[in-house]
């Protein structure tokens, strides 16, 4: 019974980082961080706003709204792609052992 919890787990880790890397581009754009920039009217539009304002009338260089456009427009580094990757399958695995 070890081994089938084990192999479910080791499962649910690899489904969990494949698909967490997979959805990110996805989720990206339909908040509205797109290949072609912020959409307008989007929440990505309202966020990008909210920050600007709050930082005086631009968008900080290395902000969370930065970083997502640059994502969005880019596609998702190495790095990043590594970072969601151990984070949906970590998540992925820790649900599978509860369950």
């Amino acid at each position: 019974m070890v081994l089938g919890t084990g192999l479910l787990t080791a499962g649910a880790a690899a489904l969990g980082a494949t698909g967490t890397v997979v959805a990110a581009p996805i989720v990206l754009g339909a908040i509205g961080f797109t290949s072609a920039g912020v959409a307008a009217g989007s929440w990505a539009a309202s966020w990008m706003s909210a920050t600007a304002v709050a930082a005086g009338g631009s968008v900080p260089a290395g902000s969370a709204v930065a970083v997502l456009t640059s994502a969005g427009m880019g596609g998702l580094g190495a790095t990043v792609s590594a970072a969601l990757a151990g984070t949906g399958g970590a998540i992925a695995a820790g649900l599978a052992a509860i369950l």
